[in-house]
């Protein structure tokens, strides 16, 4: 972007890192915990969306229209993105000045405990208005633990591996959303599988409850990592130079321009996901009529097809580069979006599955190496913070996408078209976002001093 701070070697060039060689064990042990970890933590996120469009509309706003229970159920799963930024302002920092390691132990016991506390609460015919209050509370601190989540996986897995395969292995955190949505959705369609009255009463309350089981895995798992060289190298400088600028402050200061790029590019992985599961499955069993343990298994198979999509397009992204495959991911994501519709519109099991696992499939393009694209712009002595915010403040935009497809539906008497073309807008976004990315990270390549001192080509 023209009006950013040029790059300046101060800027640009951290303190050279340790010569490092990671052993094969401990990647493998690395990416185990960014994979374990970060699919449990969207786990606890997923299940908001899923119990948003299914149960909390009834449970928690009894008194309104239906729809506008939706409404306003919707309101409170956007709540958790609009706290995004500010988790990511509190564990960028984290991340930046106490180490990557520090902020995801914070982040994965924030979300496990809130998460749990989700299934402890009483309804509005116990409590009235303190229910959706304490609902929204509580969605609000997952949404501050989220916000610092992904991009401290996505570091730590990145600052220990070799540049010229981060399209794949960028790919690894990317793999703990569909395996989440796996999880969470399957945890649903089990209980869903309960009469309504168990189901509305406690049932789905039980893979709330579940989360404070998993929390134990997931911090074991994260305690056992090691931090990453990057960061180690810069405490050392720091011991010699002082601590460095407020991180974020700096972020905005030097890179603004490229932290609109990252919004723009990851619009689509984020948004695009949550309108072809949260909004779909309100609008296949409100609007459709169809039954929801078919809309929640067509999101079950929707995340088999992310995986194996994930899995190629990284490995694409190593020798194509991963911006462009962002941005062919967003071409096809425009392509697909009236077809996944018009197939969901038919209300026939076996194409409703399909037009779900179309949709997610194409907008599972540009989610695999979007890790390496948004990381890749920015200096490490920031890195932590710009993208977290870059990440997080897409976020807030994808927040709103279930509420902005639920009421342009509304506005258009029902029909699908007016999501449809809200897709077809996200995807442009992305396309755009990923078509300029790769100027910046040439520009990065060409004056990042990480390639003098990378860890040991020798890990795979």
């Amino acid at each position: 972007m023209n009006h950013e701070t040029p790059i300046t070697k101060g800027e640009e060039s951290p303190p050279p890192a340790p010569k490092t060689t990671v052993r094969p064990a401990d990647i493998k042990r690395l990416l185990s915990a960014a994979f374990v970890g970060t699919a449990l933590e969207w786990y606890d996120y997923f299940l908001y969306g899923t119990a948003a469009a299914l149960v909390f509309n009834k449970l928690f706003f009894p008194d309104l229209d239906p729809a506008v229970g939706t409404i306003a159920s919707f309101i409170t799963f956007a709540v958790g993105f609009v706290a995004r930024p500010i988790g990511a302002a509190i564990f960028g920092h984290i991340g930046d000045r106490l180490g990557r390691k520090t902020a995801l132990i914070a982040t994965v016991v924030l979300m496990g405990l809130t998460t749990g506390c989700i299934g402890l609460l009483p309804g509005y015919d116990t409590i009235g208005i303190w229910a959706p209050a304490l609902l929204a509370t509580l969605r609000f601190l997952q949404g501050i633990s989220v916000g610092g989540e992904w991009s401290g996986a996505m570091l730590l897995t990145l600052e220990h591996t070799p540049k010229e395969k981060h399209g794949s292995y960028s790919a690894v955190p990317q793999l703990g959303s569909p395996v989440g949505t796996l999880l969470s959705s399957g945890a649903f369609a089990l209980v869903g599988m309960l009469d309504d009255d168990a189901f509305y009463s406690w049932g789905w309350r039980i893979p709330f409850l579940f989360a404070f089981v998993l929390l134990f895995v997931a911090l074991y798992m994260r305690l056992r990592i090691e931090e990453s060289p990057v960061f180690k190298a810069m405490m050392a400088d720091s011991e010699k130079n002082g601590p460095p600028p407020a991180p974020l402050v700096e972020a905005f200061r030097r890179t603004w321009g490229r932290i609109l790029i990252g919004i723009a590019a990851a619009f689509l992985g984020i948004g695009g996901f949550f309108l072809l599961t949260t909004f779909i499955i309100s609008y296949g069993t409100e609007q459709l009529g169809v039954d929801k343990s078919v809309m929640l298994n067509a999101t079950l198979v929707g995340s088999v097809v992310e995986i194996a999509v994930l899995v190629v397009a990284g490995k694409i992204a190593n020798k194509a580069g991963p911006w462009k495959v962002c941005a062919v991911g967003g071409v096809v994501s425009v392509l697909a979006a009236f077809p996944a519709f018009w197939l969901v519109d038919t209300g026939r099991t076996g194409l409703v599955i399909l037009g779900v696992s179309l949709g997610i499939g194409a907008i599972s393009i540009p989610y695999a190496p979007i890790g390496a694209v948004v990381s890749g712009m920015f200096p490490e002595n920031f890195r932590y913070s710009a993208v977290a915010m870059s990440y997080n403040l897409a976020g807030v935009l994808a927040g709103f996408v279930p509420l902005a497809a639920a009421s342009l539906l509304g506005l258009s008497g029902g029909a699908s078209w007016s999501a449809a073309l809200l897709l077809i807008f996200i995807a442009a976004c992305t396309t755009a976002g990923s078509y300029l990315a790769g100027p910046q990270l040439r520009r990065r390549l060409g004056h990042d001093p990480s390639k003098q001192h990378e860890t040991s080509k020798a890990i795979a």
